[in-house]
């Protein structure tokens, strides 16, 4: 894993080889194995001048016809060896990569390229990435199997080439200014330009606090900073930059099994082989275990791909009634036969530590599960861990949340299948034993008109009294603009699918995942987001991911016998839980109110101070549950106070 950056220039200006170097340098905690960077020009002509760690001191004075720069800092994973620095030639040196991250299948890949009579120097998958575009050009794009953010400058072409992976597991941010354009691993690297005036982006400040949405478009918080969607690829060629979609997540066509070969077998070997692809590696492997369906999942797959390996895992506990997975976390730790970790974190040190979290994560956060998170990837790092497995995606693939019954048995509902409507909700309200809320608001969204249910939820949002509402008026266009669930699929289920795939949750998941990892030189890999497992799933019936009130039920019936019983009959669903609501309420509560009376607090224009605070005591008090709400106000403060102090 690594660090990307550099600049593409649209006329004839010198590049700013101290601005690229800051880029660079910025990212260091991606890839603090090794720097490099190379200048290269557009007339076809000029030699490339590559540099290994200082570019400034290296190079003087640039020329006017160079004007692409390009750098990198190295996570050695793959080929610790020199021959996998980066930026990497072509060997014909007309096309230079800078790259982050892993393509699984780059030996397959290797193969197919070797056959077709080419050579190859490394054995990293930077150098079959850089020769797949070589050999196939954009359309390599569909043959990577996995997670990758990289920039491509083609001198044949005179242009600059840079893709994201599918999904977004790996980040790619951009600013097109009016002479230039600079793109990074991070947000950071770019608030390096001092041509940057950079402000909050009060549309997205909007979207976080009302819709609880982040990372659901392409732009950020900071103004005039944009990142390179999933699934997209972006082309510089002269004054212009051009973005296109190579990949969606829209459901694919019904799979049919026949024979033995059922959709269970199908997937236990699919699964199995993802897990066995993402431990390619030539430096240690461990896993997140968190003690639910997914991590656990991974971990006991882990273990058959390893039968005789120390496994290391990582887990966060807390005491807490509600948040304390150690007796599933063991299960799987007995099971497997791993070296488990076990974190409980300190909700003090945390707190004071936001300013340097937030400078890690760039963006406000929606929940204090990312800390536990942050914690994990901390104590990997302190033990010489560089690779960690982790189960984002699951629960977005394998309808994992309350909410995808709603959808379901709306969709049964809508095609006159009442008898199956009925028979899977009771069975769901027997598993959980209640009935979620947003099982009946996504029930309500699959059989009503697709305005109505947003209309109602939006209003009770944009109208909750802690919110200013100029500032509430001044923005309800968002509401529905393209933010609320699409209807571009055939049913409630994969629109609700193809939602929190794109906008609604796993992009959010992937943003932090990185983030914290990277803050600790720790690659996190995601098994569930193997490009096979995603496709199978995409075109899998709905009976195969809901039924009989199981959700996940391809996943159970794949790993029965595998999983510890107790875990496999897990029916509640709590992830990195944290205690968030004690830590409001009662460990945090001092520095919270004197956060909430803090002048600029009270200036920020987003909330009605007083109406705030009121809300705050009557949390506090148990009255009304708005931890959801209380922990966006903390976050976004301090996440202003850090980047526009």
């Amino acid at each position: 894993m690594c660090g990307i950056a550099g600049m593409f220039r649209f006329d004839r200006t010198p590049l700013d080889v101290k601005l690229l170097e800051a880029m660079t340098r910025s990212l260091a905690h991606r890839g603090p194995d090794e720097e490099g960077y190379v200048l290269l020009a557009s007339d076809g002509k000029s030699k490339p001048v590559a540099v290994v760690n200082s570019l400034s001191n290296s190079v003087r004075e640039i020329p006017p016809e160079y004007g692409v720069g390009l750098g990198h800092r190295r996570l050695a994973v793959l080929d610790l060896s020199p021959l996998g620095r980066q930026p990497m030639a072509s060997e014909d040196g007309l096309i230079w990569i800078t790259y982050n991250g892993e393509v699984y299948n780059y030996l397959e890949i290797r193969r197919e390229l070797m056959a077709l009579g080419r050579r190859f120097r490394s054995v990293t998958d930077t150098e079959v990435v850089l020769q797949a575009y070589e050999e196939w050009g954009i359309p390599c794009l569909e043959r990577l199997n996995g997670m990758f953010a990289f920039a491509v400058w083609d001198g044949g072409r005179n242009r600059l080439f840079c893709a994201r992976d599918r999904l977004g597991m790996k980040p790619f941010y951009y600013r097109v200014g009016s002479n230039r354009l600079i793109f990074a691993s991070e947000i950071k690297a770019l608030l390096e330009d001092p041509l940057l005036k950079s402000s909050p982006n009060v549309h997205i400040i909007y979207d976080f606090l009302v819709l609880n949405l982040q990372d659901h478009t392409d732009e950020t918080f900071f103004e005039g900073i944009r990142q390179l969607s999933p699934g997209h690829f972006l082309l510089a060629e002269r004054d212009k930059v051009h973005v296109e979609e190579w990949w969606n997540v829209r459901p694919r066509p019904s799979q049919r099994w026949s024979g033995e070969c059922t959709p269970t077998a199908a997937f236990t070997d699919l699964f199995r082989d993802a897990v066995r692809i993402h431990l390619r590696s030539d430096v240690p492997v461990g896993s997140c275990l968190s003690g639910g369906l997914d991590s656990s999942s991974i971990v006991c797959t882990l273990r058959q791909c390893l039968p005789s390996s120390e496994i290391q895992t990582f887990s966060a506990y807390f005491k807490d009634r509600g948040c304390d997975e150690r007796p599933y976390i063991r299960a799987v730790a007995s099971k497997a036969r791993t070296k488990c970790v076990e974190i409980m974190p300190d909700e003090r040190r945390l707190l004071a530590e936001m300013p340097a979290i937030l400078r890690a994560q760039e963006e406000p956060f929606a929940g204090t599960s990312y800390l536990a998170q942050w914690e994990i990837m901390r104590a990997a790092s302190q033990q010489g861990v560089k690779v960690l497995l982790d189960g984002q995606g699951g629960d977005e693939l394998l309808c994992g949340y309350p909410g995808y019954w709603g959808s379901y048995v709306g969709d049964l509902i809508r095609s006159g299948f009442w008898r199956k409507a009925c028979s899977e909700g009771s069975a769901y309200i027997r598993q959980q034993g209640r009935l979620h809320p947003t099982v009946v608001s996504n029930l309500a969204r699959a059989v009503l008109p697709a305005h109505l249910v947003s209309d109602v939820r939006f209003g009770l949002k944009r109208h909750a009294l802690w919110l200013d509402p100029d500032f509430c008026a001044a923005h309800r266009s968002r509401d529905h603009a393209g933010l609320s669930y699409s209807r571009e699929c055939g049913t409630a289920l994969d629109n609700h699918i193809a939602s929190y795939l794109r906008t609604h949750s796993l992009p959010a998941l992937l943003h932090h995942e990185d983030r914290s990892s990277m803050a600790f030189s720790v690659e996190a890999r995601l098994p569930f987001l193997d490009s096979n497992v995603v496709e199978f799933l995409l075109g899998a019936p709905p009976e195969l991911k809901l039924s009989r009130g199981r959700s996940k039920a391809i996943l159970r019936d794949a790993l029965a016998g595998v999983l510890p019983p107790e875990v496999a009959g897990r029916v509640d669903k709590m992830g990195f839980s944290t205690p968030q609501d004690r830590w409001l309420r009662e460990t945090w509560r001092p520095e919270l109110e004197i956060l909430f009376s803090s002048p600029s607090f009270e200036q920020r224009g987003y909330w009605d101070p007083k109406q705030l605070r009121k809300a705050y005591e009557r949390y506090c008090r148990g009255e009304i549950e708005i931890g959801s709400s209380v922990w966006r106000w903390v976050c976004l403060e301090l996440w202003h106070q850090r980047f526009f102090s």
